[in-house]
């Protein structure tokens, strides 16, 4: 590491990805709407091998507020790197109490203007 202050795009960055992962924390997807650019491009992690791909804000918003609403699910985000415009996420989504019904994984982000532009999810397989 450089140990360089981090820059005002890092700051903003940083910023986003923090209210980008509270929408599953507290599973509230009310602020989706005005972190999600209106170009904006998921990859998902499913189906295998290659993930769905959504396109424009409805159709990114959609997935994720499915997902941060989903019943009994939830995410710990492990770490959050961020250069630039862009941000590392690495998480475990789970759906059950026990370390079976999880999974590890890694979202790869892009902001602009404050907005998030793309998401490529991966997990780790079987």
């Amino acid at each position: 590491m450089s140990g360089e202050a981090p820059s005002a795009q890092e700051r903003e960055t940083a910023a986003l990805m923090q209210r980008f992962n509270d929408v599953f924390q507290r599973h509230d997807p009310a602020a989706l709407a005005e972190l999600v650019a209106e170009d904006c491009v998921i990859e998902n992690t499913q189906p295998a091998p290659d993930g769905a791909r959504h396109v424009g804000r409805g159709a990114c918003v959609a997935l994720w507020t499915r997902i941060a609403t989903a019943p009994g699910t939830g995410f710990d985000v492990e770490d959050v790197v961020v250069v630039r415009d862009r941000a590392i996420i690495l998480w475990r989504y789970r759906w059950g109490a026990d370390g079976q019904s999880s999974v590890r994984g890694v979202n790869l982000m892009r902001g602009r203007d404050g907005r998030i532009v793309e998401a490529l999810g991966n997990v780790k397989g079987a």
